[in-house]
């Protein structure tokens, strides 16, 4: 399944490692400030808006940093996953 992440991105649930909330990133989270700042250097990083930033979202290959809140992204999968299920068991 395929979640909206901001702007036009689509990507996989199925690559998704982690999603973080950019207000609980702190200055004193090295290894996550380490990370990004890599990430970037590689190339890797996608804003996906000009938006103020809500949310990181790491895949296997990529990081997107999205204007919508963790909460969303999390529920938008979570009801795709429901829907999913209920087709299968329904379908």
């Amino acid at each position: 399944m395929y979640v909206h992440v901001g702007g036009e991105y689509t990507i996989s649930d199925r690559i998704i490692v982690g999603i973080f909330d950019m207000d609980t990133i702190s200055p004193k989270q090295t290894d996550m400030l380490r990370f990004l700042s890599e990430a970037e250097k590689a190339e890797h990083v996608e804003y996906v808006s000009e938006e103020i930033p809500r949310s990181v979202i790491v895949t296997i290959d990529r990081v997107y940093i999205s204007p919508i809140s963790t909460v969303t992204l999390l529920r938008r999968i979570s009801e795709m996953k429901k829907r999913s299920k209920e087709n299968f068991y329904h379908g």
